[in-house]
């Protein structure tokens, strides 16, 4: 293709800016459509041709209408080649707009399996992967048979929603109830899950020609709806490298997305080992890069930036050309993250040279350490675990609605 590539990127949270840079740098013309509140956020200016806003409605969300709209008029003068969801609330938006456009890229049925928790629960269960108990909020003898078949407690989450937001868990039959029946007209975009207590891993990969060409296996300190529910300090670390764990990861999260038909994108998946019986199970996956800064996490252990490969690959597929991954290093890398009391805290007490991240944000803490052993890692990550508790840590409740 002769002409510069034009890439429409969507982003209605503010992240993505190592993706909008990687692909101006990559000879791109990088459009990017966000929210109108994010009009002043510290975008990479620089690496985007032009900006299109659109304000959010009185429920949260935005008008495809308005949007099909705005981007018919700029594709009279603009032509786009490739558009590219930078944020889990944004791949509707996107797959919507490809088959509306004729884009080529991941559909509206495809784009389902990573955004609706009852799709891709459904899809893994059909293609042999374990996932826990589930049934949609459907049909209420449905729902009485998942109960009889799977004990408590279960847990009722919203099936389009982005990491623990809107996830309630519950006991007893008479509780599990009254949370379905609260949800009146709405209760069809929910369902009801076993919960299975465990260990939670996330996967984070790129996949490029329906091949996942870059794995990296990491594990939750403490699960994500602990923290977002119970106020938790955030914990992640490195699986160790070659291990029983690292393999059984690998195998579900290349069985999945082989499933899902994920031709080409960065993805982070969700899994968890059963305390009970040391099993796997399938929790949820995505089809953009992890969020709570855990690419620094993976960039600091592998030395692969999944915003930047992200961007080169889809540059190299859109042009018909090889993409090709850097080498990969394998040290362990280990982040940890929390509110604060304070609104912009002192980090000067840590001092250790493994710090190779450091948050900038009103009202947190986080670091990202780097070491050649994993015992390392985890030893940094429990003292700071105990000083940050001690002088910065605040909680807040988790939202049931997601908040930019």
């Amino acid at each position: 293709m002769s002409r510069t590539l034009t890439f429409l990127c969507i982003s209605t949270f503010f992240k993505g800016n190592d993706f909008l840079k990687a692909c101006k740098n990559a000879g791109n013309t990088v459009f990017l459509l966000t929210a109108k509140k994010l009009e002043s956020k510290p975008w990479v200016r620089e690496s985007v041709d032009e900006f299109f806003y659109v304000e959010e409605g009185e429920d949260g969300t935005y008008s495809m209408d308005q949007i099909i709209t705005g981007l018919a008029y700029v594709m009279r003068t603009r032509p786009v080649d490739r558009i590219v969801a930078l944020d889990d609330f944004d791949v509707e938006k996107a797959s919507h707009l490809r088959e509306y456009f004729r884009i080529p890229g991941m559909g509206q049925t495809t784009g389902r399996y990573f955004r609706d928790k009852l799709a891709m629960r459904t899809k893994a269960a059909e293609s042999g992967i374990l996932v826990p108990g589930f049934s949609a909020l459907f049909n209420d003898d449905e729902i009485n048979r998942f109960i009889e078949k799977y004990p408590g407690p279960w847990m009722i989450k919203p099936r389009s929603e982005a990491s623990a937001t809107g996830i309630k868990k519950m006991h007893h039959v008479d509780e599990l109830w009254e949370t379905i029946h609260s949800l009146g007209d709405k209760r069809h975009a929910y369902l009801v899950e076993q919960f299975k207590p465990g260990d939670v891993y996330h996967v984070d990969s790129i996949s490029y020609n329906s091949r996942v060409i870059f794995l990296w296996n990491s594990k939750y300190l403490a699960p994500p709806f602990d923290v977002a529910h119970g106020g938790g300090i955030f914990r992640s670390v490195t699986v160790p490298f070659d291990s029983a764990e690292e393999h059984a990861l690998e195998t579900l999260a290349v069985d999945l997305l082989k499933a899902f038909g994920l031709r080409h994108s960065a993805s982070h998946t969700e899994v968890i080992r059963c305390y009970d019986d040391g099993k796997y199970y399938f929790l949820e996956t995505s089809s953009r890069v992890g969020g709570a800064n855990l690419s620094e996490m993976v960039e600091a252990s592998s030395g692969i930036n999944l915003w930047k490969e992200w961007a080169k690959m889809e540059t190299a597929e859109a042009k018909g050309e090889d993409y090709k991954l850097p080498p990969v290093r394998k040290d362990y890398s280990g982040i940890i993250i929390s509110l604060t009391r304070q609104e912009w805290p002192d980090l000067s007490v840590f001092t250790d040279p493994e710090i190779v991240w450091r948050m900038s944000e009103p009202y947190h803490i986080g670091l990202v350490v780097r070491a050649k052993t994993r015992e390392k890692v985890m030893e940094l990550l429990d003292s700071y675990a105990e000083i940050i508790q001690k002088d910065y840590h605040a909680s807040a409740p988790a939202p049931d609605k997601p908040t930019h």
